[in-house]
């Protein structure tokens, strides 16, 4: 089994690797590797309907959809994931996977004296709180199963930037489910830091058996997953875009009135909008809404459209910025 331990911790590069590993790459695979600060998506997700999208805008955190399914998922430095990618065994179904994939990390961590057990089909606990979400992703005969693996996450962030309105949304996307988290490296008899923990790790399968082998990327590999990451795992109309469609509603009261935001968003851009309230204007509300149509429902879009007219004359004493926080 081929053994990579990333040293890059790009959300985008990393999203793009997997795939790469999983659809042009013929050996089974064993990667460990780090995310800085990000939201990870699964593959079916409304993902705005995932984040807190204020906290994440200011916070200029990155929101990247991955290739597998289940829930969203934040990452940091202080969180180490880990991916098996092999070939599928005939007639194993998902929760099989989960079982076999999970088996040697839940080893590993009792080896360090931690009670980790498989909960349900695809969470790892440490008594009774969650401390890695796993996912599936099957192409063709190979089977991709990743995980994260909380070290010592900051769990304020996790909570904040995960931290949804789902009265806000209507659509048919997979929901992520609510859980109590916890720290590995709270649990642990011995200190150690992360680094510590993924050379233990690391170890510990290589001593496991005679055919885990260390590997580097070859250059040709590298080019691939650099182009994979620009071309698609950089940009909204995957991260965003692949959403299902969704309608969304919003409303609050300022100085001017109160105000209400309805739209219908496809693609990941704004096919209908209807804007509703008890403001005063002496310019239709319906060239602000014509404004929008065809947009992409983010943020820096919209301000840069509705920065340039004269709010002033739709709803009174308005600010862009208070006018596009409704649309999130």
């Amino acid at each position: 089994m081929r053994c990579l331990f990333d040293t890059t911790t790009d959300p985008y590069y990393n999203l793009a690797a997997e795939e790469f590993l999983l659809t042009q790459v013929q050996e089974p695979v064993f990667r460990l590797w780090r995310n800085e600060a990000s939201v990870i998506v699964g593959k079916n997700q409304n993902s705005l309907a995932e984040i807190d999208t204020e906290f994440v805008r200011q916070r200029a955190i990155p929101v990247v959809r991955r290739m597998s399914g289940g829930g969203a998922v934040f990452h940091d430095l202080g969180n180490l994931n880990y991916t098996f990618i092999e070939e599928r065994r005939p007639g194993e179904d998902s929760a099989q996977m989960f079982k076999r994939f999970t088996a040697p990390i839940l080893d590993a961590l009792r080896q360090l004296g931690i009670p980790a057990v498989l909960e349900g089909r695809n969470d790892l606990l440490i008594e009774g709180k969650k401390f890695s979400g796993n996912a599936i992703c099957v192409h063709k005969n190979r089977v991709l199963q990743h995980g994260t693996l909380l070290f010592d996450a900051s769990i304020a962030d996790l909570s904040g930037a995960l931290k949804t309105r789902p009265e806000k949304f209507s659509d048919k996307s997979v929901k992520s489910n609510v859980s109590r988290v916890t720290n590995i490296a709270s649990h642990l008899r011995e200190p150690m830091d992360i680094g510590q923990f993924q050379a233990y790790l690391a170890n510990y399968f290589l001593q496991a058996g005679a055919d885990f082998q260390v590997s580097d990327y070859r250059s040709d590999e590298l080019l691939a997953i650099e182009q994979l990451r620009d071309q698609k795992y950089r940009t909204d109309a995957w991260n965003y875009g692949m959403s299902p469609k969704y309608d969304f509603q919003q409303g609050r009261k300022f100085a001017c009135g109160w105000i209400e935001v309805h739209l219908r968003v496809v693609g990941g851009k704004i096919a209908a909008c209807k804007i509703q309230g008890d403001y005063f204007f002496v310019r239709p509300t319906e060239e602000i809404e014509a404004a929008v149509i065809g947009l992409p429902h983010h943020y820096d879009d919209l301000y840069v459209v509705l920065s340039r007219l004269p709010l002033q004359d739709y709803f009174g004493n308005l600010e862009a910025a208070d006018l596009v926080g409704l649309f999130f």
